[in-house]
């Protein structure tokens, strides 16, 4: 047998430890390969697709691929750390510092090419199911066609086989080996019983306390401002917590009889805090990367939801025109015939309004304040089916706009209220109550009162129009293109909701496509990081329970003990990554005074879903083969 054939064996018969990384590395090379498909696609350079697409893309390509780095790194030193033994066993049998560092070289150039051909062959068959979602996602009018990716199968192979032959070079040159004896017994040497300080834990307490406190307790533009030293403090409070804090709780917790002694607890805390204290390192990096990950598309979503949401709640008409103040009325109505033409153009059956809208003075405080006549209010509502008003002669109803993005509706509403109109002859009217609604989308309140009433007004301080158009459903495609047609010919005065939403999204598509992207490849190496510590120690944990069994551990309670313990080991750095992104998103909503509650509910709530089902197969695979040694 060859040094390349036992090399290859070596990874072969290693199969549960290189598993996690092997798919992991796969996974992020698929990644890698998707974006290069798009961007050498024949559309992004023949067509007339939104450019900042192909730059994010580029951009995700490269945080994707120095992020690759890091992981194998990490994952090959994850490695190295549990096969003390059996590099001491090789020294045993003749084998030099050299030959080591040659196997470990050529173990990982093995997985290495096979993980990037895996990568490059799954993404293959998944291209074009990749390509028809990216189509729809990124809202372009060029069809994402299947090709065979001749370049992009060359830049993802040459720069992947590039990476994790400089890695293997790069561990393969910094591998020490330690004496034999310290190698052969290494993973039976005493540890000792790990240590937290008390001030430190205090400290661990106070830095995250005050980095929660401070992201709620800020506001608007301030958020930007504490954004930097709360993300430091916080860090620096993450790292104390796994280190020592918890370390700290758990030695409290068994220097407590009535918990300690309580049933399995002892078998259970026996070693926690040791696993805890190796492991802190590992936890620290998965809350960090999974808060990343959460903050990063809870964010991408929320402002998302933030751009859209609500914009067809404010403006129910499908087509809006607003002139020009110095519009002459011959340019009004000019202007009103185009989008008359435009609609007959795209065959929209659509029921049109047009109100001049008169503005008058009621005090030194309030010079200009809209009042309409309660009919042309109803023939508005009626267009949206919306409610109508019907205020007594003697009275005025104030009027505020619905779901407004901005607080001066409410507060302009609290001063109609307090207000009066005063009509030619000297009667008063008084505001009866506030009616919320988008029947004339306007963002401050105005008043709706008696037609009878109307025509006593006096002479008013300010005259605009408004015309606007209520398609009927079905029509999205044409009213699109109309709205489209309207924004080159009166812009900024003709507005379609439609129109503009699906600019939204043709502009945010790319953004929220590839941050999902990044933030799957971070969220699914945080899940490996994990599962390559708790698998680390198996061999350990085997030698542990089977002492214990030797003195009656029954198979149920093990399963409990084991069960308990890899589940604080698994969920605490998710859970501490869970409060960080809520924190965070619960900031973010504060930063645009705009409710998240739903958006990070649901980020929040599918990436936990995802990681209790992750933790359900690696429970099932860990627990299996703890029991089949104990138990055989």
């Amino acid at each position: 047998m060859t040094f390349r054939q036992f090399a290859l064996n070596n990874v072969l018969r290693n199969k549960r430890l290189y598993i996690a990384y092997f798919l992991s590395s796969m996974f992020t090379v698929m990644v890698f390969f998707t974006f290069a498909i798009f961007a050498f696609h024949p559309a992004f350079s023949e067509g007339s697709i939104n450019q900042n697409a192909l730059f994010g893309m580029a951009v995700a390509g490269s945080i994707i691929y120095v992020f690759s780095f890091f992981f194998v790194l990490y994952s090959m030193s994850s490695f190295l750390q549990s096969r003390k033994k059996e590099f001491g066993l090789l020294m045993m049998l003749g084998a030099t510092n050299k030959q080591i560092r040659l196997m470990v070289f050529l173990e990982n150039i093995i997985i290495g090419f096979i993980a990037t051909v895996g990568g490059i062959l799954i993404g293959l068959v998944f291209a074009k199911a990749i390509l028809l979602i990216a189509e729809n996602v990124l809202i372009i009018s060029e069809s994402l066609d299947f090709y065979f990716p001749t370049l992009a199968i060359t830049i993802t192979f040459v720069s992947f086989i590039f990476l994790f032959f400089c890695i293997s070079l790069f561990v393969s040159f910094i591998l020490r080996t330690n004496k034999l004896t310290e190698l052969i017994k290494g993973d039976k040497q005493s540890k000792g019983e790990p240590k937290a300080s008390i001030i430190l834990s205090i400290i661990a307490a106070i830095l995250l306390i005050a980095g929660y406190v401070t992201a709620i307790s800020v506001r608007e533009a301030a958020v930007v401002f504490a954004m930097v030293p709360v993300i430091l403090v916080v860090t620096l409070g993450t790292y104390l917590l796994f280190t020592q804090l918890s370390v700290y709780i758990i030695r409290r917790m068994k220097s407590n009889k009535s918990i300690f002694w309580r049933k399995t607890n002892m078998l259970l805390f026996s070693d926690l805090s040791f696993r805890m204290k190796d492991n802190a390192r590992t936890f620290f990096m998965v809350a960090i990367i999974s808060t990343v990950a959460f903050s990063a598309i809870g964010s991408l979503y929320g402002f998302h939801s933030y751009l859209t949401k609500g914009a067809k709640d404010m403006n129910l008409y499908t087509f809006t025109y607003s002139p020009w103040k110095d519009d002459s009325e011959e340019v009004i109505e000019g202007d009103i015939r185009k989008i008359n033409t435009v609609l007959e153009e795209e065959n929209i059956e659509a029921q049109m309004g047009k109100l001049e809208l008169n503005y008058y003075e009621l005090s030194e405080q309030i010079n200009s304040v809209l009042i309409i006549r309660a009919s042309d209010y109803n023939y508005f509502a009626s267009l949206i089916e919306a409610k109508e008003l019907h205020p007594e002669p003697n009275k005025a109803i104030v009027v505020e706009q619905s779901d407004a993005m901005i607080s001066q509706g409410t507060k302009a509403s609290e001063r109609l209220m307090e207000s009066k109109i005063t009509l030619e002859d000297g009667e008063k009217l008084d505001p009866s109550h506030v009616v919320s609604t988008s029947v004339m989308s306007e963002y401050s309140a105005y008043y709706v009162i008696n037609d009878k009433a109307y025509e006593k007004l006096e002479t008013p301080v300010n005259t605009d129009w408004r015309a606007v158009w209520k398609a009927k459903e079905g029509q999205t495609d044409q009213v699109i293109e109309a709205g489209r047609k309207l924004n080159e010919q009166l812009q900024y005065k003709a507005y379609s909701v439609d129109y503009t939403l699906y600019e939204i999204e043709k502009a945010y598509g790319p953004i929220l496509f590839i941050g999902l992207f990044i933030g799957i490849v971070f969220f699914v190496s945080a899940g490996s990081f994990l599962y390559f510590r708790l698998f680390t120690d198996l061999d350990e944990e085997k030698r542990k329970f089977l002492s214990i069994a030797k003195i009656g551990l029954k198979e149920s309670e093990l399963k409990k003990i084991v069960n308990r313990e890899i589940a604080i080991l698994f969920f605490s750095p998710i859970v501490v990554a869970l409060v960080h992104g809520a924190i965070a998103l619960t900031a973010l909503s504060h930063l645009f005074d705009y409710n998240l509650m739903v958006e990070s509910a649901l980020v929040l709530g599918s990436f936990a879903i995802i990681q209790i089902l992750y933790f359900t197969i690696v429970r099932y695979f860990y627990v299996k083969q703890v029991k089949r040694m104990v138990f055989k």
